[in-house]
């Protein structure tokens, strides 16, 4: 039985960067368990294979949502990465970090050192911002590097001039002082490529003798000692593969997501009794595990363009070769972008302190209103969604067998508000797409379309045609021990057990306003300074006007 300082489950964002961190002491030794296989496919690294790895089974764990109330009776995909780099590796390339005000209320929520000035200086110190940015918001020597759209499109240009016609100010870094208005998306693709955080910080740590990758690795139990963990039980192969056990001298990480490091739990008998005992697995710790889900659900509004090309014909025919062409001799082109490339930021209605909405606009417009397959017609599109939702869901184990897929019930607009933000959404996109600047290209509005005019006739299109936007989060919240809803505390050990974390984005108390990428990486860089006892960074100063 092989024996290691620190077993580490998932090699995700979060994963990627502890064994980078907690390995650079050379006394300490990390076994990485992977349930998929290494990152070797070529659509991994092609900024556009988004669009396939979006259904590659192989590397991609393909979960299916329950149906909601909220959801007209729909299974919403949720696609999860399963492979080094896990969700960074097949996401949508986005940098956000989010708004001041998110990781403040962290800290209000009883999480000592997790306000914005706490982590702030580890964002900086992940990051190699290539661009815009001022230097006490931006890093410039972090392993991640963070470029800016450099495509320029007539149609984006357009959208965002329509933006400021509307009153919206153009915003050079909406990751820097404040987060409100529209720009150009940054991205983690370099040169042509996506930097995942497998490329960034595992792949470079790896080469130390004391990294243990160990892919195909499907976890199946946590192993105790009493109260404390001490190992991890795996499947080599996934079912029906050789049953494998190590074990952590110092501490067992998961970092498997807000879907499978609450299933792990669960079926190590951490979780609600009651579900426990349903399915026969004996309870070693009453927490909440799987509990308070959150997610941004996005209905994406689809004008239909006239006069100009749009990604749906550069795709298809000669035109595709031409892009590759570019991206083989140049790393340039078409399939060097994001699936998104302008971001807006703005507010659902006056009494809205900071901006409750994010708006995304790609000139593209995918059938069925899903990203994954563009439609033959020429058109654009804006996703609008709600940054800081209040309904919440769950995730829980099927049965305790650990191959089966978790059940995943997000309970999208269960709460009036996010109904009330979602509607007002809406009704922001129609107003952007049918701004003066982009009258020369619009044809007409094809979804929800122009027959829909109420709350209640907007709400119904979102009901129809909203989907997940890939953030779930919230599912070991962190938290005081004397809360009802927190599974770890503010050094995210779990709560009335020893040698066990949780690092990843499922310990978000609440969701934030961004995608969660690289949120999760600064969860991860921060908490390897808390396992390895080192002294924090600086909190950072920042100017009172700042609210980003």
């Amino acid at each position: 039985m092989d024996r290691f300082d620190y077993v580490i489950v998932g090699a995700g964002s979060a994963g990627c960067v502890l064994t980078s961190r907690l390995s650079e002491d050379p006394n300490t030794s990390v076994c990485v368990l992977e349930a998929g296989p290494s990152d070797w496919h070529p659509y991994i690294h092609l900024p556009a294979g988004f669009i396939k790895t979006f259904h590659m089974k192989s590397i991609n764990w393909a979960y299916q949502q329950e149906p909601g109330p909220w959801t007209g009776g729909r299974s919403i995909y949720a696609p999860r990465g399963k492979t080094l780099g896990g969700s960074s590796s097949i996401n949508g390339h986005i940098y956000n970090r989010g708004q001041r005000m998110d990781f403040d209320t962290w800290a209000q929520m009883g999480n000592r050192g997790w306000g914005y000035a706490d982590v702030l200086p580890y964002f900086r110190r992940l990051e190699k911002r290539i661009g815009e940015g001022e230097d006490i918001y931006r890093g410039r020597d972090g392993n991640l590097i963070v470029t800016t759209m450099n495509w320029r499109d007539p149609l984006c240009e357009a959208f965002m001039e329509g933006a400021v016609s509307l009153g919206i100010p153009r915003n050079p870094d909406y990751n820097g002082k404040t987060q409100e208005g529209v720009s150009y998306c940054q991205r983690t693709i370099n040169n042509g490529l996506r930097v995942s955080g497998a490329t960034a910080f595992l792949k470079p740590a790896m080469k130390r003798p004391n990294v243990h990758v160990r892919t195909h690795a499907h976890a199946t139990e946590i192993i105790f000692e009493g109260k404390r963990a001490v190992g991890v039980r795996y499947t080599k192969g996934g079912r029906g593969g050789q049953p494998v056990e190590v074990r952590a001298n110092k501490e067992v990480i998961l970092s498997g997501g807000s879907y499978n490091s609450p299933q792990l739990l669960q079926l190590s008998g951490i979780g609600s009794p009651d579900l426990l005992q349903q399915h026969g697995i004996a309870v070693r710790h009453a927490l909440p595990v799987g509990e308070g889900l959150q997610d941004h659900y996005a209905p994406r509004t689809v004008a239909r363009v006239k006069d100009i090309k749009t990604i749906n014909e550069l795709r298809r025919g000669w035109r595709l070769w031409v892009e590759a062409a570019k991206w083989a001799t140049a790393r340039r082109g078409l399939l060097s972008l994001s699936p998104t490339m302008v971001y807006c930021f703005w507010h659902s209605g006056e009494s809205a302190e900071s901006s409750d909405l994010q708006l995304t606009f790609t000139p593209a417009s995918y059938k069925e209103g899903v990203q994954g397959q563009l439609e033959d017609e020429p058109g654009m599109t804006v996703a609008s969604w709600q940054q800081r939702p209040e309904s919440r869901g769950y995730v829980r184990i099927r049965s305790s067998d650990p191959f089966a897929p978790p059940i995943i019930q997000t309970n999208y607009l269960d709460a009036e508000l996010d109904r009330r933000v979602i509607v007002g959404g809406m009704k922001l996109a129609r107003k952007l797409l049918k701004s003066a600047p982009l009258s020369p290209y619009y044809a007409y509005e094809d979804f929800p379309g122009p027959n829909v005019n109420t709350d209640d006739e907007f709400l119904a299109a979102a009901t129809q045609r909203g989907t997940t936007t890939f953030h779930p989060g919230c599912t070991c919240r962190m938290g005081p021990a004397d809360s009802t809803w927190a599974v770890v505390d503010d050094h995210l050990r779990v709560h009335g057990l020893e040698g066990l974390r949780v690092i990843d984005a499922s310990v978000m108390p609440r969701m934030i306003s961004a995608n969660l990428n690289a949120s999760t990486m600064m969860i991860a860089d921060r908490a390897s300074d808390l396992i390895r006892g080192k002294q924090p960074l600086e909190a950072a100063r920042i100017p009172d006007t700042a609210v980003a």
